[in-house]
């Protein structure tokens, strides 16, 4: 009887043994498999933040010698104010005059949106509802008065 007694548990053990390996390898290869996906996103991750980078090479954020150029004055307050007075000049009665073209269909011109490429430099979208464009901006920012601006190029669109 002990004979059969410590077959059966040394067949026991042997069983729970097999059982254990062949669950922990298990275990192992999933673990491997949600590591490799992990590192494929962080790589897709990270291609995607380099390409969001280039894409943002001309910006003034990117440009740390513009910036320097409006020391001591921060910068995004600089920004801010410029970009403040562009959108002021869209209340005028003829459309932002930084757009040299006359109101087309009786709707003025007016700049949606404005990115800074360095201390000098804004392209702007413009439109009017139906026709748009963008437009090259040279600025010089004043502290106590309005920004001065000047229009270097225009593009215009149509059919949106």
């Amino acid at each position: 009887m002990k004979k059969h007694l410590l077959l059966y548990g040394f067949l026991f053990s042997l069983l729970i043994n097999i059982f254990q390996y062949v669950n922990s390898s298990k275990i192992l290869n999933k673990s491997e498999e949600v590591v490799q996906n992990s590192r494929k996103e962080v790589k897709i991750a990270r291609d995607s933040i380099s390409k969001l980078l280039e894409a943002n090479t001309f910006s003034l954020e990117q440009n740390t010698d513009a910036q320097e150029y409006f020391y001591p004055a921060d910068f995004a307050k600089v920004q801010a104010k410029v970009k403040e007075d562009i959108m002021e000049l869209n209340t005028a009665k003829r459309g932002n005059k930084l757009v040299p073209y006359e109101p087309i269909n009786g709707t003025n011109f007016i700049i949606d949106g404005v990115k800074f490429l360095n201390h000098r430099w804004i392209i702007a979208n413009y439109s009017d509802g139906k026709v748009w464009g963008e437009i090259l901006v040279k600025y010089f920012h004043n502290e106590d008065k309005p920004s001065d601006f000047e229009t270097v190029e225009t593009v215009m669109y149509t059919d949106r």
